[in-house]
């Protein structure tokens, strides 16, 4: 059991250790990544102007889940320095005895609350951490506990019940005609809630938690939140005098209780008619609720304000990243040849035609890991993947809820060091995603083959079963 640990330990600052010299600021991570997909399109003969129409054109395609985020950032930290929220968080905070303990405590929380909800595990663990990592006595790696923070996202989140694909395929109104044709209704029994899907989840949920341990720096190798002269302590400033009207209701919690009751009489209706679990899965809601949230705990308006202000810094990298990641989801869908065919319908289609019945699950996984790092969205990505994913599990006989299910565990794998989705929680906690990498890869190296392997396995147990309308 000693050489283990110490292997990890050391494959994980030896990646790091790379990372902090070599890797680029997530900004021109982004910028190859459009290069790149860019000279690939033009490979297989997508004209030169029709890329550039594809870039221009996907610019601006996700500027809704752009703001999304900026917002899930900017609430999430407008409640985090509230008093009650840190008051709770520190109770949380004061429970871990070692620097270790407490990179296991943020884990098991990313892990398990990404399954209910992926912002909401993004937002809470990212308090977390930097509540754990105020305890100096801990001696945490601020490192280590931001990578364990953002183990939910590349592990579980897409095998619970926020997966964008199980969500799709559940329900007839969401799906789009080409994907319903090919495999009508699959509800959650046949995704998610297999015991298969159950066994998988379990299985990720333990292994990331041990390589949390083990790969996380002890003694002098330890690096915290010190180190990195971070400081998140507030300023405390006393409410100034009203000297005028304007000023007496910036301080006047009269104007925020209004707004409150009016949010909670739309949240009252909105989960009256919909299922709680699934009307909070929504981006939109989500921020709306904590955005009244924030509302609240802050009381006045000029206590809310002043939160707003500084959270802002954080969402940067958002706002100037995710139109490129936009760019590049159109270049491989939009951009096409004389024969019409775009770059992921090549990709796919070299993975559909070298797959069989038997190795259905390991090729496709790696097919959807792939496109994963350049499509970033679960749901959408699924859009773009399922009709030759469905077509080819219904020409295989292979069983259509596991093959939603194959995409769910494999799409999430490339979060592990895709800078995408690690930006809101990175904005947060005031680090680079160089910081992180070598921790992250470290889970990522175990969890590729344990996914694959998994993805094999159970599938085995499973049999085909026609598509129902």
């Amino acid at each position: 059991m000693d050489k283990q640990p110490a292997l990890l330990e050391r494959f994980a600052l030896k990646v790091s250790d790379w990372s902090e010299k070599w890797f680029p600021d997530s900004y021109i991570f982004a910028l190859l990544g459009v290069i790149i997909v860019s000279l690939a399109a033009i490979f297989i003969g997508a004209p030169v102007k029709d890329v550039a129409g594809a870039f221009g054109n996907g610019f601006w395609s996700l500027i809704p889940f752009t703001l999304q985020m900026t917002m899930l950032i900017i609430v999430g930290y407008v409640v985090s320095v509230s008093a009650p929220v840190k008051k709770l968080i520190q109770k949380m905070a004061r429970l871990p005895h070692s620097g270790r303990g407490a990179i296991v405590m943020v884990a098991t929380v990313s892990l398990l609350i990404s399954l209910v909800n992926w912002a909401i595990s993004t937002i809470l663990t990212a308090l977390l951490v930097i509540a754990l990592a105020k305890r100096k006595e801990l001696n945490m790696d601020y490192r280590a506990a931001a990578a364990a923070a953002i183990i939910g996202m590349g592990a579980t989140w897409a095998l619970g019940i926020s997966s964008s694909a199980a969500q799709l395929q559940a329900n007839k109104t969401s799906l789009p005609e080409s994907i319903y044709n090919l495999t009508g209704v699959i509800p959650f029994t046949q995704t998610i809630f297999l015991w298969q899907s159950l066994v998988m989840t379990l299985v990720l949920v333990i292994v990331s938690i041990v390589i949390a341990y083990w790969s996380a720096p002890k003694g002098q190798n330890v690096k915290t939140m010190q180190d990195f002269h971070l400081d998140f302590e507030d300023e405390e400033k006393a409410e100034p005098k009203s000297t005028r009207p304007g000023d007496w209701l910036e301080n006047s919690p009269i104007l925020t209780i209004l707004i409150v009751v009016l949010g909670l009489g739309w949240m009252l209706m909105e989960f009256s008619k919909n299922n709680p679990i699934i009307a909070i899965s929504s981006l939109n809601t989500y921020n709306f609720i904590f955005l009244m949230l924030g509302l609240a705990l802050h009381r006045t308006p000029r206590n809310f304000l002043n939160a707003v202000s500084k959270a802002v810094p954080a969402v940067s990298g958002v706002l100037i990243q995710f139109p490129l990641y936009g760019s590049i989801a159109f270049i491989m869908t939009q951009a096409v040849n004389a024969q019409d065919f775009s770059l992921s319908h090549y990709i796919a289609e070299f993975f559909v035609s070298i797959a069989s019945h038997d190795t259905f699950a390991v090729v496709m996984g790696i097919y959807s890991a792939i496109l994963g790092f350049f499509v970033p969205s679960g749901g959408g990505k699924w859009i773009i993947e399922a009709p030759y994913v469905m077509q080819a599990a219904n020409d295989l006989q292979y069983h259509l809820g596991w093959s939603v299910q194959i995409y769910n565990a494999a799409e999430a794998l490339p979060n592990l060091i895709n800078p995408f989705f690690m930006l809101p929680m990175l904005g947060i906690l005031k680090l680079k995603p160089k910081d992180v990498i070598g921790f992250t890869v470290t889970q990522l190296v175990v969890h590729l083959p344990l996914v694959m392997f998994l993805l094999w396995i159970l599938g085995k147990t499973l049999s085909y079963t026609p598509p129902v309308f």
